[in-house]
C-alpha cells in the first residue's frame, strides 16, 4: 500500500492537543503540506527543526497524524483537481462495498421470470442474505441455506460471465421430477403459485399431446447433489433453467432478488413505457 507522510493543518491540531508547545508546532508549520514518501525521509526533516528534541518525545503521535495512505499529492499537484478524484475515488470504493456486500442493481432483458418479473425490470438484489463473501476468495461468512421458492442470482454455468435470474425449486438431497408441468418433490405434488403457463400455449401442448414428452413438461425423476439446486424461470413454457443445463452450485450463488426499483419496456421510447405501479414492489 502506498504511504506517504504529510502534516496538514488537522495534523497539526491533533498534535496541539497532544501537548506539543506553540513554539515546536510552529517549527512543524514549515512542513506543512510538504509529502513525504517514506518515514525515514519524514523524521530526517523533522530532525532539523529548532525544537527537534521536544517534538521526537511525540514520535509516535506525530507519525499517526502525518501518516496516509494512497494519497494523490505526489501524482496530482493541483488541488482542486486532487480533491475531485479524492472524491470519485471514495464514492467507487463506498460503490463497489455497497453492490458487494449489501445490495447490487440487476436489469431483467428477458420473460423468463413472467410474470413476476418483466421485461424491463430493474431489481435491487440482497448481497448479504447467504452469506458475506470474503475478498478474492470464494469463502462466505455467515452462509445461510436457500429456501425453496427464493429468487436467487447466480452465474450462468454455461457462461459465468452472465447473470441468471431464476427461483429455487428443488433442494439438495431431493428426488425431483416433473409429470405434465407439474413439479413433483419426493413424489409429492409442488404447490407454485408463482408458476405460470401461458394459456394459448398450454392448450396447443395439450392438443398436441406435447405436455407428456416434452423436456419443459417432462423431467426426470433425477436426484439433486447435495451443494446443488435445481432452478426455474416462473414463465415454464419460456425458461433455459436446470430443466437444459443442469444444477445452480450453490456456492455460485450471489444473492436474492428483493425488489423492483424501476421498470421500462425496453420497446418503448423516453416518453412511454414506464410502469410506475412496480416500482418498489417486493418480489415473492
Amino acid at each position: 500500500m502506498f504511504v506517504t507522510y504529510k502534516l496538514s493543518e488537522k495534523s497539526l491540531s491533533k498534535l496541539q492537543k497532544k501537548g506539543i508547545s506553540e513554539a515546536a508546532l510552529n517549527d512543524l508549520a514549515e512542513m506543512e503540506n510538504m509529502v513525504y514518501p517514506n518515514q525515514e525521509t519524514f523524521l530526517s526533516r523533522v530532525r532539523k527543526l529548532p525544537m527537534a528534541k521536544e517534538i521526537m518525545e511525540k514520535e509516535p503521535d506525530l507519525l499517526k497524524a502525518a501518516k496516509g495512505f494512497m494519497r494523490l499529492d505526489l501524482l496530482i499537484p493541483n488541488r482542486t483537481i486532487r480533491e475531485w478524484t479524492e472524491a470519485l475515488i471514495f464514492a467507487v470504493v463506498v460503490a463497489t462495498i455497497v453492490r458487494t456486500y449489501m445490495f447490487a442493481p440487476f436489469q431483467i432483458p428477458s420473460g423468463s421470470m413472467l410474470p413476476t418479473i418483466q421485461i424491463g425490470d430493474h431489481i435491487f438484489a440482497s448481497m448479504y442474505t447467504y452469506g458475506s463473501p470474503i475478498p478474492f476468495t470464494d469463502i462466505k461468512l455467515f452462509k445461510k441455506p436457500v429456501k425453496r421458492g427464493e429468487i436467487i442470482i447466480f452465474p450462468y454455468p454455461q457462461d459465468p460471465s452472465i447473470d441468471y435470474i431464476k427461483r429455487a425449486v428443488g433442494l439438495p438431497g431431493e428426488t425431483l421430477e416433473i409429470r405434465n408441468d407439474q413439479v413433483f418433490i419426493n413424489g409429492e405434488p409442488l404447490d407454485e403459485p408463482y408458476a405460470y403457463f401461458e394459456p394459448n400455449e398450454r392448450k396447443s401442448r395439450k392438443a398436441q399431446g406435447l405436455t407428456a414428452v416434452a423436456p419443459s413438461s417432462r423431467y426426470g425423476p433425477v436426484k439433486i447433489p447435495e451443494g446443488k439446486l435445481f432452478a426455474m424461470g416462473d414463465n415454464r413454457y419460456n425458461s433455459a433453467d436446470s430443466r437444459f443445463w443442469g444444477f445452480v452450485d450453490i456456492n455460485t450463488i450471489a444473492g436474492k432478488g428483493q425488489i423492483i426499483y424501476w421498470s421500462h419496456d425496453p420497446e418503448e421510447n423516453l416518453f412511454s413505457g414506464y410502469k410506475f405501479e412496480r416500482i418498489f414492489d417486493f418480489l415473492k
